[in-house]
């Protein structure tokens, strides 16, 4: 009975030792791709954004991950994702806002927009160009940020890719390697086919034939 429960505890253990392997797999992929992905230019200028402050909660929280698409115009009630007016050459700034547009207005140099974040008092002090923002949020995934922005550091990048990575990889090798040897002993081990058996035989009554033959040329010369 102890052997039993042993054994059941090694199994247990195993599963829940592959399944925490195969967790840290999905999530070290899922923070690779999106990180590579908020770097590249995906058609339709389609972005990925970390949201760092909580100043649009609760539509979204700090933390999240934004999808931004740009469009032809913003309406007041849109969530819009925009560059710093110091930014303004940077394809890729490193900081982004992200806030919702309380007022479009037309002025001499072009539309307007006056943002204001949900959780805040009062509207953003400066007004947002149109050549300043980046696209309007489509959807947003609460907490994934967090990581994705550690990501885009070095030392993000070695502690949640490179070493990962690795490991992984690394442990992929020994898998193979035991695999490989576990086939070999199998090979040794495999039984023996009708052929390979009839073989063995043939060859081990050629030998007794051999050696009777021997035998009696022996016992002639002896005589």
């Amino acid at each position: 009975m102890k052997k039993l429960k042993l054994r059941l505890i090694k199994v247990n253990w195993k599963l829940l030792r592959n399944i925490a392997y195969w967790l840290l797999i999905v999530v070290l992929v899922v923070i690779a791709a999106v990180t590579a992905i908020s770097a590249l230019d995906i058609p339709g200028g389609i972005k990925l954004y970390a949201v760092q402050s909580g100043s649009m909660e609760p539509a979204i929280s700090a933390g999240s991950l934004v999808l931004s698409k740009p469009t032809e115009g913003y309406q007041i009630g849109n969530i819009i994702t925009f560059k710093a007016e110091e930014d303004r050459l940077i394809n890729n700034p490193k900081y982004t806002i992200t806030h919702r547009v309380f007022e479009v207005n037309e002025t001499e140099t072009g539309i307007e927009y006056v943002t204001k974040g949900d959780a805040n008092d009062t509207r953003d002090s400066r007004a947002v160009s149109k050549d300043l923002v980046l696209g309007k949020t489509i959807f947003s995934i609460p907490f994934l940020g967090y990581p994705i922005s550690y990501a885009k550091t070095r030392e993000g990048l070695i502690i949640l890719v490179i070493i990962p990575a690795t490991m992984i990889i690394y442990s992929e090798m020994l898998n193979i390697k035991k695999e490989f040897k576990r086939l070999i002993r199998e090979k040794k081990k495999r039984k023996l086919t009708a052929v390979e058996k009839a073989e063995v035989v043939i060859g081990i009554e050629a030998g007794k034939t051999e050696k009777d033959i021997k035998r009696f040329f022996k016992r002639v010369k002896n005589k």
